[in-house]
């Protein structure tokens, strides 16, 4: 667990933090004063890292304009998923010659109409596994339960001429536990229907990346950053870890 290791690491005097064992140590005033790149091996103690919380340590990173962003909460999407259930499904985007519909409504006081389109390889349904499956109007919770059961989930709605993905600030693309994001400023989505492309292919597999390309989605890359102010007596040093 990195964040007991780190508390174990403030309480030591000293810590080995880099492990050049053919370096000999070198101050880290030196290191301040010294222009990049170089290679080092320091022995210094942990003043303090952040964030202290280990989960605010991953980030969505955008390769393209090197953007960083926080990780919407399942409330943002949440919010995003009812306010485009407002949108009614359009019945003449259902049942093309790429994917199949299914709609039905909610029981209860506040009714909703769900529709679902699922995509079809060679004019046939594949095996939930291997499904993607495209939802309008549905729940987070509805959303989840579909997720556990076909490989790929795509929030949308519906325009007069097309399915459309929703606001970039929700995943464009689920994958079981994963959620995709789409960089807002690099993105310049495109219709739905270029995903017939893919379904076209011999074997489809769905894969993010290329579901993203299709979709002119500039995919956004979890990533893990900390910081950490590293001192001896000559100085302090802060270092920055980025990793995908």
């Amino acid at each position: 667990d990195l964040e007991l290791h780190l508390q174990r690491c403030q309480q030591l005097s000293v810590t080995v933090l880099t492990d050049h064992q053919d370096l000999s140590n070198t101050e880290l005033k030196t290191i301040t004063s010294s222009t990049a790149p170089q290679q080092y091996r320091i022995r210094a103690k942990l003043r303090t890292y952040k964030p202290q919380k280990l989960h605010q340590s991953v980030k969505l990173h955008c390769s393209k304009c090197n953007s960083l962003q926080e990780v919407p909460d399942r409330d943002d999407f949440d919010f995003i998923l009812r306010s485009s259930a407002g949108t009614a499904s359009n019945p003449e985007l259902h049942n093309t010659s790429w994917y199949e519909s299914v709609t039905w409504t909610t029981q209860g006081q506040k009714q909703r109409e769900i529709a679902i389109h699922f995509v079809k390889h060679d004019e046939m349904l594949q095996h939930p596994e291997d499904t993607l499956v495209m939802i309008e109007g549905g729940t987070l919770k509805e959303i989840w339960k579909l997720s556990k059961r076909f490989k790929c989930i795509i929030p949308v709605r519906s325009t007069e001429d097309d399915l459309e993905l929703l606001d970039l600030s929700a995943p464009f693309l689920l994958q079981g536990n994963v959620k995709y994001y789409g960089c807002k400023q690099c993105s310049t989505p495109k219709p739905v229907k270029n995903l017939s492309s893919l379904a076209a292919e011999q074997q489809p597999s769905w894969d993010p990346t290329e579901i993203a390309q299709v979709l002119g989605i500039e995919l956004l890359q979890y990533v893990f950053i900390m910081k950490f102010t590293l001192v001896d007596e000559t100085g302090a040093l802060n270092a920055y870890l980025f990793d995908y």
